[in-house]
Formats: C-alpha cells, structure tokens, sequence
C-alpha cells in the first residue's frame, strides 16, 4: 500500500509527511536496485528487512506468509521487520507497540489481534490510554509491558526504524529489502507469494556476490 492510498482509505492512520522522490532504479521487472547500498547491522550478514505497518490490509495478507517464510530463512540470513511512520504520530506510536512487544516477547501473542484492532475495531491504540484499555484483554504482565513501552530503549527504536525506512526511501508497504541493496513488493512482482520467491532468488544472489 502507498502512500496516498493510505491518505484516501485510513484518514488519521494516512500518511501525511513528505518524503524525497524515490531514489530507485528499475534493473530488472522484479526487484528494483539501490544505487547506494545500505551496509547490514551485523557484517557479514545477509539482511532481509520487512518493512510495514498496522494500518495497511496488504501488510495483514502478507503476514501469515512472512511467518511460514521466516521458519526456513537460511542460516546467513537475517531477518527483521520494520514499521514505517514516514512522520505520522500514529504510526509513530504502533511502531512502539511493535518493538515494545517483541522486547516483552508477547508479539506471538497479540500481533494479529494488533492488526484488527487497528483495522476492524478502529481502536486508538496508537497512544498509551487507548493502549493501556486494550491490552487488558491479554494474559501478561501489564507492569511490565508498560515499563518497556515507556522506556527510553523504545524511543530509540522507534527512531531508527525511521531512520531506515528513509535510507530505503520506502514509499509502500509491505516492501521488502534484500542485503541492503534491493527492493520487491507485490506492487512489482503481482503477488506476495512471488514477492518471497523473488526475496529468496535476491537472498541467492547476493550471497553468490559476497
């Protein structure tokens, strides 16, 4: 989903802050390539990123895939998922949900719950009062969850998660990155059992490269 789909199907989950032009330059009719590769958080790493968020039905299809996909990511892969904020307030604060749970371990639990209540019930949980109601319906420590979700280890991940969704110059969502270098979505492959099929062929090549 891009941005200005969102605008039009998410009003306050739309993504309003501007972003520079797409860098991107098309190689090939299945991936597009980086003209500046992005170096991996572990040298010597093959890093796939998922880049999405809460608000976007196409990120909801994608994720029962990415899950069945990560089960077998080859042993020199790294895998992780980013939130996309692109300046929204927003999405700001799902982005901290999402690392406050994976800090907790309790994404399992709740992530797909996460997704309806941002898209089916229109739940505010974007914001700690909206957050705090919610998370009630769930067996874990809230004491905990909140001490995480407030921490300033959560500031700092959220900004970083920025910080890389605009080194990738990120437009939509779901994309996905391949050893920093490129890029596919379902936008350019037509589907998003393709797209993992194009991730795995770039996760080749790159690891041909080194």
């Amino acid at each position: 989903m891009d941005r200005r789909t969102l605008i039009k199907q998410f009003g306050a989950l739309a993504v309003v802050g501007a972003l520079p032009g797409t860098v991107l330059a098309q190689r090939e009719d299945q991936y597009q390539t980086l003209p500046n590769p992005i170096p991996p958080e572990n040298e010597g790493r093959i890093e796939v990123v998922e880049f999405f968020h809460y608000g976007c039905p196409h990120c909801r299809n994608f994720h029962p895939l990415i899950k069945h996909w990560r089960q077998s990511v080859p042993e020199d892969v790294d895998f992780r998922a980013v939130p996309a904020i692109w300046g929204n307030e927003q999405l700001r604060g799902l982005a901290r949900l999402y690392y406050t749970a994976l800090r907790t371990e309790t994404l399992e639990l709740i992530e797909e719950s996460i997704f309806a209540a941002v898209q089916d019930e229109r739940r505010p949980i974007f914001n700690e009062a909206g957050l705090r109601d919610w998370i009630k319906r769930f067996d874990i420590d809230e004491t905990a969850f909140f001490e995480t979700y407030n921490s300033f280890a959560m500031q700092t991940l959220v900004q970083r998660a920025d910080q890389v969704a605009r080194a990738y110059r990120i437009q939509g969502v779901p994309t996905m990155a391949v050893g920093g270098r490129y890029i596919t979505s379902a936008s350019i492959t037509g589907s998003h059992e393709r797209t993992l099929q194009v991730v795995d062929q770039l996760i080749e090549r790159v690891r041909e490269a080194a």
